[in-house]
């Protein structure tokens, strides 16, 4: 039976919360979206699996969106989620090629390269929240690692991976954050326990590539712990974007400027950046928003 891409919740000596999760359909989604070089797809999956965990974290129609803006090839990563499981993303290149690093890995910090971390809450009826970080590797998870220690006080142990095949396909993708909470903070013995096991663990793409899911992987390194699974969710590459959005965009440019869309004689075709869904808006359509906000217009 084919293994589902799923995030599992869990809590550790009830000392320490666990997200792990499987994202490796998620990843080759976007992979295939985006036509992604290898570099990219590995920056990209992984932004997206940490998403997805900080999407785990809200609530009812709350949203995060994350923007790594570093200086290098790859030039920005952007992406969306939901607290259901649906994320979101896009590269601003993604057709890098670097060549292998040292240790033949791919060269997801050199492709960043420096800049800052962005983390945008959007909390419904509350004010947005928004920290940000300087990029610490551009590797990703110690960016993110970094984050949660410096922006929001939670010492994390966060790791993140992708393995892409030869024909740029993924063949594995996943990650985990393991968060002290407030109870075990004060306990060193449970802290230096923590960081044993975590430091023992394998990469998170070897672990999914060898067949095992979330639940098993905390089962596995974490049970001896302690460990209670408390929630579990799939997870997906979901894009919201519609005709209908992309119509209220055109509008938005107002008259004069759909006037001058439609001088030139042909059909609009509007490109969505996070799934690549094309929308075509033809010349007849276009005349009659034209019409309507001609009509509005003369009416206020």
């Amino acid at each position: 039976m084919k293994k589902q891409d799923r995030l599992v919740r869990g809590i550790i000596g009830d000392k320490a919360r666990a997200f792990v999760l499987r994202t490796t359909d998620v990843v080759n989604e976007a992979q295939q979206r985006h036509q992604t070089f290898p570099v990219a797809t590995a920056a990209l999956g992984r932004v997206l699996t940490a998403t997805l965990v900080l999407g785990a974290m809200l609530k009812g129609d709350e949203s995060v969106t994350v923007q790594v803006r570093g200086d290098g090839i790859i030039q920005g990563i952007v992406a969306v989620a939901d607290p259901n499981g649906h994320v979101r993303g896009y590269v601003g290149n993604p057709h890098v090629h670097l060549p292998l690093t040292e240790n033949n890995k791919l060269a997801v910090g050199e492709a960043v390269g420096q800049g800052l971390l962005f983390v945008i809450r959007d909390l419904e009826l509350r004010e947005s929240y928004q920290g940000s970080v300087p990029l610490q590797t551009g590797e990703i998870g110690d960016d993110f690692a970094y984050y949660f220690a410096h922006s929001e006080q939670t010492p994390s142990v966060v790791s993140l991976g992708v393995l892409v095949n030869p024909d740029y396909s993924v063949q594995a993708a996943g990650g985990l954050v393991i968060q002290l909470l407030p109870g075990g903070q004060a306990d060193e013995r449970f802290i230096q326990e923590l960081e044993r096991v975590a430091a023992k663990l394998p990469p998170m793409s070897q672990v999914f590539a060898d067949g095992m899911d979330p639940g098993e992987l905390l089962e596995c390194y974490f049970g001896p712990l302690g460990v209670k699974i408390i929630s579990e969710m799939p997870v997906s590459y979901s894009c919201d974007c519609s005709k209908e959005r992309f119509q209220r965009g055109l509008v938005a440019l107002g008259p004069e400027e759909l006037a001058d869309l439609i001088s030139e004689g042909e059909e609009v075709e509007t490109v969505c950046r996070f799934c690549g869904e094309r929308y075509h808006f033809p010349l007849g359509e276009l005349q009659a928003l034209l019409d309507e906000l001609s009509t509005a217009k003369g009416g206020t």
